[in-house]
């Protein structure tokens, strides 16, 4: 992963049993968008920074500071083990102005080129 808008590499690491310890520094807002919520992207707002401790794929425990956009990532990605998506980060207002976009994704009726698997009813 390379973030042009950080300039700096990103990482490639895998986190098991992660656990974030503290949130910390200025909030700031970025578009964020998830593969779940096809073509809906909102303005979030994390911390600069995160330490957290976690397993490698060696199963040794590493407690590690992450910044900027790596941090954004890893605390997107974390939200997802926690059962919540970027659209739980946005007021109750732009809920309700994207509620008939997110009713049509949640019916499969949405336009994409890759698979999503819908809840049975």
């Amino acid at each position: 992963m390379y973030s042009e808008e950080v300039g700096k590499k990103g990482i490639r690491k895998a986190f098991i049993n992660a656990e974030i310890l503290e949130e910390f520094d200025d909030e700031w807002a970025y578009e964020e968008g998830c593969l779940s919520i096809p073509h809906i992207r909102e303005d979030v707002s994390r911390t600069a920074k995160i330490q957290m401790k976690y397993q490698d794929e060696n199963f040794e425990w590493h407690e590690e500071e992450f910044d900027e956009m790596t941090a954004r990532v890893i605390k997107n990605e974390y939200d997802h083990i926690e059962g919540v998506l970027f659209i739980d980060h946005i007021s109750a207002l732009k809920r309700r102005l994207l509620k008939g976009k997110l009713r049509d994704i949640s019916k499969g009726k949405v336009n994409i080129d890759y698979r999503m698997r819908f809840p049975s009813r």
